[in-house]
């Protein structure tokens, strides 16, 4: 590669740096998954109020000078405070309030442009109080800029200033709600987390205690039959085919076991959805069989749970929830309904990718919803439950003989 190429590469690399979000800045920390565009096309559209000025007066040049000045600054001071470091926020608000009152002799809509910029960088900054004290703050300035030192009528100082508080009150609500949700999503994460946790303890202590007691009944009847074999070969066979016996009876309980963790899926989402329910208010009952499904059943059932419970946070408005899993006569079925608003049913993505995710593994789908009465969905699994057989119990009293044998 070079020179040209060289210094061509590293321009383009030092620009997507300068482009991508620190991990501990105010983006990284509400958008983890990344800002979409539509939101970048509203901050684009809202940083175009700055040539506002320029349909009423005349395109001087010293107005242009100072408008390209102002709107690069303010877009590159903005955009600073939101991608890099939260500490360095208040610098960036405070050179915006000074860029925003150096602007407005010579243009005014761009000079408050840069105004209600710094006021919405404060409001994504320190405690709920602090923001508000910043945006005052703020709009003080303005005021006492706008109406003493510029003279500026009254009326347009006034309607200036319920835009600028508007603006802020919306920015402040937004934030304050993104700021709610990523807290509930790492809360969601978490429980996630303690109930894997917790499941992976509970395996280990389950298949120590089956396993452990089995393979040394198993260990103590081949040790004797070994030493039977040559006195007794009849007995020793007897012992070997217990042995047997009970390494079968060993394969069954695991057996058994494996289905019990595969239908921690469900509950693990009923944790996690009992959390997030309860945190907006909204009281979650709980109803769930020990079922044992097929584990592509059971996995797309408890995103089922999942997709189901975070469009009652969202969008039912309801005090009370409750999730079923019951079986019938060759029937699986879980049922999750709410007391919301209900209404008509708008397809989307999630209700979508629901049906289909079901639709693949054989369930069916049916929701019910009527305004005012709230919304009840049932997946309906057609599923026989296996027999349990009374025969793949443990033998204890086998193994209490073999251990008497042994002392």
């Amino acid at each position: 590669m070079n020179a040209n190429g060289q210094v061509a590469s590293r321009a383009v690399a030092w620009i997507r740096r300068w482009l991508t979000p620190t991990s501990d800045s105010i983006t990284a920390y509400q958008h983890p998954e990344g800002v979409s565009t539509g939101g970048w096309i509203i901050n684009f559209v809202w940083t175009l109020w700055y040539v506002v000025d320029a349909l009423f007066n005349p395109l001087a040049r010293e107005y242009w000078m100072v408008t390209i000045f102002g709107f690069v600054a303010t877009v590159v001071l903005a955009w600073l405070a939101f991608t890099r470091a939260e500490c360095w926020m208040r610098a960036f608000g405070v050179a915006l309030i000074a860029l925003g009152l150096a602007v407005i002799p010579y243009n005014h809509s761009g000079g408050v442009t840069s105004l209600v910029y710094a006021c919405v960088v404060f409001v994504h900054y320190g405690r709920t109080s602090q923001r508000i004290a910043l945006a005052v703050a703020v709009w003080l300035i303005f005021i006492l800029d706008t109406l003493w030192l510029q003279g500026w009528p009254l009326a347009l100082v006034v309607s200036l200033s319920l835009m600028m508080m508007g603006v802020v009150a919306s920015m402040l609500m937004r934030e304050l709600a993104e700021r709610r949700g990523a807290e509930l999503r790492l809360s969601h994460d978490e429980i996630r987390h303690l109930a894997a946790t917790a499941e992976r303890e509970r395996i280990g202590r389950d298949l120590h205690d089956l396993l452990g007691h089995t393979l040394s009944l198993i260990a103590l009847k081949s040790e004797l039959a070994n030493r039977l074999f040559d006195r007794d070969a009849a007995m020793a066979k007897r012992e070997m085919t217990e042995v047997e016996r009970v390494a079968r009876d060993a394969l069954a309980q695991v057996r058994r076991a494996v289905t019990g963790i595969r239908a921690a899926g469900i509950a693990a989402e009923v944790v996690s959805a009992k959390l997030l329910l309860e945190a907006n208010g909204v009281r979650l009952d709980c109803a769930l069989a020990d079922v044992g499904l097929p584990m592509e059943i059971e996995t797309a059932l408890a995103m089922t749970v999942r997709e189901a419970v975070t469009n009652i946070q969202r969008h039912a408005r309801a005090t009370q929830a409750r999730i079923v899993l019951a079986a019938s006569a060759g029937n699986v079925m879980l049922s999750i309904e709410d007391d919301g608003r209900g209404g008509a049913i708008v397809p989307g993505n999630g209700l979508g990718g629901m049906r289909e995710r079901l639709d693949a593994v054989g369930v069916r789908l049916t929701i019910e919803s009527q305004r005012g009465k709230g919304t009840r969905l049932v997946a309906t699994v057609p599923f026989v439950l296996p027999a349990r057989s009374d025969d793949a119990a443990p033998d204890f009293a086998a193994r209490e003989m073999a251990l008497k044998l042994a002392e």
